[in-house]
């Protein structure tokens, strides 16, 4: 039976379709490969990791997929930036994919966070909780 695609599924495909886009427009426009391939990576694995995580088979394993997709997002939260600060990226294009990933980030960040409250993995006073909060 076929579950219904959740928001975050749905956001993340949406993401990595356009990071997919970014990737071909950068190579077309001679963006040193080794950068546009690493944007590619990160962003793409941001849906796959979320992807295994919805076929988890524990709360734990859920847990630690979700947290690759967050680390992933910030990642390609980087490249975003990097590409932005060194005129490869112009202001519109930049700030519409930053845009978008810094959605990823929130929202993957709250669903971390309380998937590990409500396993009791993590208190307020655990340094990660202050990042992942903020």
């Amino acid at each position: 039976m076929e579950r219904k695609e959740s928001i975050i599924q749905g956001k993340t495909f949406a993401f990595g379709v356009r990071t997919v886009n970014l990737y071909k427009w950068l190579v077309d426009n001679q963006v040193p490969y080794k950068i546009a391939e690493q944007l590619l990576r990160s962003g793409t694995s941001i849906g796959a990791n979320v992807e295994e995580a919805t076929g988890g088979y524990s709360r734990k394993d859920f847990s630690a997929k979700i947290g690759i997709a967050y680390k992933e997002a910030r990642e390609t939260r980087y490249w975003l930036r990097l590409l932005q600060a060194t005129d490869y990226l112009n202001e519109r294009m930049a700030t519409s994919m930053l845009n978008d990933c810094e959605e990823l980030i929130k929202i993957l960040s709250s669903i971390l966070l309380t998937t590990q409250e409500n396993a009791g993995m993590v208190r307020e006073e655990d340094p990660d909780y202050l990042t992942l909060n903020s």
